[in-house]
């Protein structure tokens, strides 16, 4: 078979921006299942049992975000390298990828399971270890969903990995409400073992009776298992210091204040803040193959542009969207979890322009593992999250949750300037400071607008809509949103 038969394996080429929107699409879809769950088990649960529920399946989804993403990445990273080229070794990648991902995460999974009573006691909350014990199955689930959710985007099957994210979205709202409603605290972690089951089973099936086929499965193409592991144990470690970066202040608060609570009512604050770093996940999902494509075939220039593209699409969405956050946050902590949850408000607050600066970092930082200087954000991450905890720890003694609010969102600033300084020194002056400018200009204007639009419940919505239409006209007014993206988007949306 010719290798231009192999291209026909993945979908038709789309713009790097254009792959991005559909992946968007379906994060869009997951985490506003994800916020659905948080609404309901908030009322469902109520503040202390929220906060146990919070802290139980944060640390368990964080290991496997962690630990168990570094070698699907790797996979995904080669298979993108070669998969048109070098067919042969598409199955020969995945299956040494997933015998090392079948040992790593049985022995994860095993180590979990007994340590719960130390992490229990480590919480100051014994009653926790049964809790981690039911968590302990997710790490299975989650990483073979994800093994295949990774494995799509290396052969760049973006529109089935988006379809796949969607059928986990209501998967998981089914299972995790569903289960919460009849069993509690300990029906709503064990939905999350049995969502992500659900979606592994179908890209299972997907794989085994329609993509698999178009692979060679006898070659003589060897892949060294090497390259996996070289590659994975840095992304691993970046994973890991970089989770803790952003978590640590809920297990500091938690175990500081020891107060379930004060707990929840910071959870809340985090699940809300957290909207635009979920949102823009996709765009390392997209990145990571692009930019390791185009640097393996030393094309410079194409490098640059993807940097420039999808940093101005993340710019430009981005700056609404925290001021939104910002100016509407006493109604979006209310929308999702009621008035029981008020003191959220304030922390949140200060927690979505840290977020912003997070989710900056986290795009730039895969950018650099795509183009293999897997390294350098590792050891940002690394300060990032010694300098957090230095800083938190600190801040919630003398201010308590307040404190651990304002502690996270300078360490935000401090490690995106860092790592946005190398990015910009690796890959070549790929921010347009005209278009900042102008971004930052109609940022500022919606900002000061929105007083004439105070903060009410559900009507906070329209006049949200309102000032985006108003950000809009003011780039159009600028001439930053033209009639070339108008037409590029309309084109994206209106696709079959």
């Amino acid at each position: 078979m010719t290798n231009k038969k192999f291209a026909k394996i993945g979908e038709k080429k789309q713009s790097v921006v254009s792959s991005i929107l559909w992946l968007v699409i379906a994060e869009i879809f997951f985490n506003f299942s994800g916020y659905i769950i948080h609404a309901f088990l908030g009322r469902m649960l109520g503040p202390s049992d929220y906060g146990r529920y919070g802290l139980v399946v944060t640390l368990t989804t964080m290991i496997i975000m962690l630990i168990g993403n570094g070698i699907p990445t790797a996979m995904s990273k080669y298979i993108s390298g070669f998969f048109e080229s070098q067919p042969g070794l598409v199955l020969n990648v995945k299956k040494k990828a997933a015998v090392l991902q079948f040992i790593l995460i049985g022995s994860i999974t095993i180590i979990f399971f007994l340590l719960a009573p130390a992490l229990s006691f480590a919480l100051r909350d014994p009653t926790l270890t049964p809790l981690f014990r039911i968590s302990s199955l997710i790490i299975p689930t989650f990483a073979a969903a994800s093994f295949y959710l990774y494995y799509y985007i290396g052969i760049h099957r973006f529109s089935l990995q988006s379809t796949l994210k969607i059928v986990r979205s209501f998967a998981r709202i089914i299972f995790v409400v569903g289960l919460a409603y009849f069993f509690g605290l300990k029906g709503s972690i064990s939905g999350y073992i049995l969502a992500p089951a659900t979606v592994f089973l179908t890209a299972y099936l997907i794989d085994k009776f329609f993509i698999n086929r178009h692979f060679p499965k006898d070659n003589t193409d060897f892949f060294d298992w090497k390259k996996l592991v070289n590659y994975a144990w840095p992304v691993t470690l970046f994973m890991i210091f970089y989770e803790l970066l952003i978590s640590l202040d809920l297990y500091l608060v938690k175990g500081i204040l020891a107060n379930d609570h004060l707990t929840g009512i910071y959870n809340a604050s985090l699940t809300v803040g957290r909207i635009p770093y979920y949102l823009f996940y996709a765009l390392t999902l997209v990145m990571l193959p692009s930019i390791s494509r185009t640097t393996s075939q030393n094309k410079h220039e194409e490098t640059k542009k993807i940097m420039t593209e999808t940093f101005r699409l993340m710019f430009m969405i981005l700056i609404p969207i925290i001021i939104l956050m910002v100016v509407y946050a006493s109604p979006l902590i209310k929308f999702f979890f009621g008035l029981h949850y008020a003191d959220s408000v304030v922390p949140m607050q200060i927690l979505a322009p840290g977020v912003g600066f997070l989710t900056i970092f986290y795009v730039l930082s895969f950018a650099l593992n795509g183009a293999g200087k897997v390294k350098i954000p590792m050891y940002i991450a690394l300060f990032g999250m010694i300098l957090n905890a230095g800083l938190n720890y600190v801040m919630i003694l003398k201010f308590g949750i307040l404190g651990s609010a304002i502690a996270t969102s300078i360490v935000s600033v401090i490690i995106t300037t860092i790592i946005l300084l190398y990015a910009l020194k690796y890959f070549g002056r790929f921010i347009q400071i005209k278009s900042v400018v102008k971004i930052l200009l109609a940022g500022i204007v919606i900002f000061l607008v929105s007083k004439f639009f105070p903060p009410q419940e559900w009507i906070f919505i329209l006049y949200g809509a309102i000032l985006c239409a108003i950000y809009l006209l003011i780039l159009v007014i600028l001439k930053e949103f033209t009639i070339n993206d108008f037409n590029f988007f309309k084109k994206i949306i209106l696709k079959k």
